[in-house]
């Protein structure tokens, strides 16, 4: 029976991580946040309706229907902007959509912020993103809103750019995100800057002067809502514009020439999202993309991966490599965030981040 070898696939994504002059991009989902201790989305929301008291637990329950708990914040938001007077939506006044969307805010960042979080696989991977000597910066794309990313690159003394520009209430510059990489010398931003691009919002973001989001030097304080997620309403264009232009920036990032795109800890559950992938992954053959999957691989991305040979999909007990859905050989001696007890390791965030450590740096190449 033909199998996928472990450690072939290991030394070849080691190999193409070395050459400089790759277009590296990470996607990061919340089972990276879920590798450092903080809760996947599923318990989130669970979280968010245990600490909420009755009466707004009830509404958010109801808001949640059918929905996730971004969308249910977004429709929130558009009650709380087009009802008026004594009018309701879903039994809820403009006050009271208010008051909600202050409340769930805050049990989502308190959730995210606990003081016993585990940094050690966020540092494995600034470790490696902090030598890396690529030609072209490496950028991030998260669609969490935590902070594991900022203090690991901080504490790696790894220098980034978020798009924003200050510290107390860092402005969004929509001229510095659309810049795509270039010679060095044309870069506002220098390469050896991360480009952190968090595409769902943050816990230190939040409406400023103007309605214009702000990302403060510390998580969003009681009785303001965090800019966690847009909301697709026209009503506010300020508040949707950082999501609009970091959503255009994944877009072009993606169609790059030479870029690899490594993606980890996402279940692909979002279309929207997922449809720039698989564009980019058709459209740009000698492009790779790459899925890293903790668990069964998802129905969509398996019959995407099955059409599109440089899209590579990874879980625990096989691979589809090449178009070729396989298991894994035990490769019996192997190091264990390749292998271990019987399974490939890698779509583990914490496995992947140690390999990434003890990686060579992009430094031969040129």
């Amino acid at each position: 029976m033909t199998e996928h070898h472990p450690m072939e696939f290991a030394a070849s994504l080691g190999a193409k991580l070395a050459s400089r002059s790759r277009h590296v991009c990470f996607f990061l989902g919340a089972g990276v946040g879920k590798a450092c201790g903080l809760p996947d989305i599923a318990e989130l929301q669970k979280h968010v309706l245990t600490v909420l008291d009755d009466g707004n637990a009830t509404a958010f329950s109801r808001q949640l229907t059918g929905r996730s708990l971004e969308e249910a914040l977004s429709r929130i938001r558009r009650i709380a902007a087009l009802v008026s007077g004594g009018e309701t939506v879903d039994d809820l006044t403009t006050e009271m959509a208010t008051e909600l969307d202050k409340v769930v805010c805050r049990a989502v960042v308190n959730a995210l912020t606990p003081d016993d979080i585990d940094l050690t696989s966020a540092r494995h991977f600034a470790a490696w993103v902090a030598r890396a000597n690529y030609h072209r910066p490496i950028e991030l794309f998260t669609v969490n809103y935590d902070l594991l990313l900022e203090t690991a690159l901080e504490t790696m003394r790894a220098p980034y750019f978020d798009g924003f520009v200050g510290t107390l209430r860092a402005r969004f510059h929509t001229e510095l995100v659309e810049e795509l990489p270039g010679p060095p010398e044309t870069e506002a931003i220098p390469v050896s800057f991360v480009r952190l691009w968090k595409l769902h919002g943050s816990v230190n973001w939040v409406s400023g002067d103007g309605q214009q989001v702000v990302r403060l030097g510390h998580p969003v304080p009681d009785g303001r809502p965090a800019a966690i997620y847009p909301s697709d309403a026209k009503y506010d264009e300020s508040r949707r514009l950082p999501f609009i232009v970091l959503q255009d920036r994944l877009r072009r990032a993606l169609h790059l020439p030479e870029t690899m795109l490594l993606i980890t800890g996402y279940s692909f559950g979002d279309d929207h999202l997922n449809e720039h992938i698989f564009d980019a992954a058709t459209r740009r053959a000698r492009s790779e993309f790459i899925a890293f999957c903790y668990g069964d691989i998802p129905a969509v991305l398996a019959e995407r991966a099955a059409i599109t040979p440089n899209l590579q999909v990874v879980a625990d007990n096989e691979a589809i490599l090449g178009g070729s859905r396989m298991c894994w050989r035990d490769p019996g001696d192997a190091p264990a965030d390749v292998w271990n007890e019987g399974r490939f390791g890698m779509g583990d965030f914490r496995n992947l981040a140690k390999f990434l450590a003890r990686s060579a740096d992009p430094r031969g190449e040129e």
